[in-house]
């Protein structure tokens, strides 16, 4: 029997099985069996070949815009950035990944206009694998769906989960090291969420013998197979909604009724129309703070304060993380930096390279000669 007949064979049994205590711990060996059998058969794909999309990441952060074909991405990179991909009102008008670049607030962002996904592309239909890989690289993934096909976000988002995206979550709190002997022996802060019988279980399946196994949040069988592949993407996302222009006032509650159908707040996604440039200074706020940035002017000898370049981090960096992007000798020269703005506590604070900085803040290192 081949891999994808397997994998047939296995979903179907879990699917059949009905889910209850005394089965809890067969479906985790079989959902672990499954995950390991995909992961077989990508392996042996990967293997056959396929020139994939190689893009150079480049700027202060990376955003894929992801969205069936047709709802406007091109439209809609062109009107955030200086690229030019092509626009067209029919399927599949892209076929590689363009990448533009957003200048917002001083920082680079590079947007990716990726060719729109079709079911079944997790596994492999419309080069759908290509495609997804470029988005598992992204530091933040921007759903654009049409105003019409608001369905169009879960089918998305099976496929970004089949291809192992989690998106708006973080990795499950859960630490596995192996040991010489004496089976596996799970210990857990509060609830684990599963008897540690499916634990163990769905870990002998993945070819764990010894091992302790520290618990610290409470866990399904999904999340437990998650920690143990170790080859899952924990990415933001936000959702925008193109093509707002084309709606009247009537069918906007119909729109919103969808999104909340899908547990989507209509507060919370941005509408636009892409072809009339419309909405976007929303969208780029909510790509600026879901991404997390801050802006950090440099205070540069016999120069002044630069305001023009910051230098753009990630929220909860410090002084060390400013010196490593800078790169050069500051490191080997710090003797200490001079910080004034939101982190400070006054004017030109002294402060060490465990300082933690904020937006706006200036900085001023002191080196030695």
């Amino acid at each position: 029997m081949g891999l994808e007949a397997e994998i047939e064979a296995i979903e179907e049994e879990i699917a059949s099985t009905p889910y209850n205590k005394s089965t809890e711990a067969h479906i985790g060996r079989l959902k672990a069996k499954l995950a390991d059998k995909k992961e077989k058969l990508e392996n042996q794909s990967s293997a056959g070949g396929g020139s994939g999309y190689a893009v150079e990441k480049t700027g202060d952060a990376t955003v894929a815009l992801v969205g069936f074909p047709s709802v406007g991405k091109s439209t809609l990179l062109n009107a955030l950035t200086n690229a030019e991909s092509e626009v067209g009102s029919y399927e599949f008008t892209t076929l590689n990944v363009n990448p533009g670049m957003l200048q917002y607030r001083g920082a680079n962002i590079q947007i990716m206009d990726v060719p729109g996904l079709i079911e079944g592309a997790a596994s492999g239909r419309g080069g759908g694998r290509e495609v997804l890989s470029v988005v598992r690289a992204a530091d933040l993934v921007v759903y654009v769906l049409s105003v019409f096909e608001i369905d169009q976000y879960e089918r998305l988002s099976e496929e970004l989960y089949a291809n192992k995206v989690r998106l708006d979550t973080e990795p499950p709190s859960l630490s596995i090291v192996k040991k010489g002997r004496g089976g596996i022996r799970v210990t857990a802060s509060g609830d684990p969420g599963l008897p540690k019988d499916v634990i163990k279980e769905v870990l002998r399946e993945n070819g764990y013998v010894n091992a302790n196994v520290t618990v610290r949040e409470e866990l399904d069988v999904d999340r437990l197979i998650d920690s143990i592949m170790e080859n899952r993407v924990y990415l933001p996302s936000i959702v925008t909604v193109n093509k707002a222009d084309l709606i009247d006032r009537d069918y906007l509650e119909t729109v919103n009724e969808d999104l909340r159908a899908h547990d989507l707040d209509p507060e919370e996604v941005t509408f636009i129309s892409a072809e009339e440039e419309k909405g976007l200074e929303g969208l780029k706020e909510r790509i600026w703070e879901t991404l997390g940035l801050i802006r950090i002017y440099m205070d540069k000898p016999g120069r002044g304060v630069d305001y023009e370049e910051p230098l753009i981090l990630k929220e909860g960096s410090d002084i060390e993380d400013a010196m490593e992007k800078l790169g050069g000798e500051f490191k080997e020269r710090f003797r200490f930096a001079r910080v004034s703005g939101p982190s400070a506590k006054h004017d030109e604070q002294q402060v060490g390279t465990d300082h933690e900085l904020a937006d706006e803040d200036v900085v001023k290192f002191i080196l030695r000669r």
